[in-house]
């Protein structure tokens, strides 16, 4: 088996590419060992000392890590996603639905907007999460309120220098472009 890795523009995240499916459906984002509970590859992981947060994505897993250098974490890391992987183990156990942290909050907008915010997620979904997907993140609608749209990133994206420049610049663009009534971006 042979695991590539990939740079994030957040240093502090690693996307590896183990060459198949990871997980299907939405992503999962784990920032503690107890929330990995659900994930044998995330719990494999966070086992790891320096780990600090692992996003699941459809073909690659994010790994984030504290101060630690990465070259005395990465080898640990690799042998980790080909021993799961080698096993045969689920990603996630079945029947662990349970909601992981924040990401599971409900969405907030007012019923007159939701014509509007069905646009705004069409346009998240089409544009903004395939091109974060390929730096190892994920970006998650969370509200709408006075014209400004609420966001959650994940993954590499979560604590990343330049996530404040994709939203404001390119997210918070596009959605004013196409969608009227929406004055700004907000991450939460």
């Amino acid at each position: 088996m042979f695991i590539q890795t990939e740079a994030t523009p957040n240093p502090a995240t690693l996307k590896f590419l183990p060459g198949r499916d990871v997980l299907v459906g939405e992503p999962r984002d784990f920032r503690s060992p107890e929330a990995a509970a659900a994930s044998p590859l995330a719990t494999g992981l966070f086992a790891i000392s320096g780990v600090n947060g692992v996003f699941l994505g459809s073909d690659f897993i994010s790994v984030t890590k504290d101060d630690t250098n990465w070259a005395h974490i990465k080898p640990a890391i690799l042998g980790v996603i080909m021993d799961h992987f080698l096993s045969g183990k689920p990603v996630i156990t079945e029947g662990s639905t349970a909601p992981v942290d924040f990401d599971e909050v409900e969405e907030f907008f007012e019923e007159e907007d939701k014509e509007m915010v069905e646009v705004i997620k069409e346009l998240l979904a089409t544009r903004v999460r395939p091109a974060v997907a390929m730096d190892g993140g994920d970006i998650i609608f969370k509200g709408f309120k006075e014209g400004t749209v609420f966001l959650h990133m994940q993954g590499a994206c979560s604590g990343c220098p330049s996530s404040t420049a994709t939203l404001k610049n390119g997210i918070e663009n596009l959605l004013r472009h196409f969608v009227p009534g929406v004055e700004g971006v907000q991450q939460v």
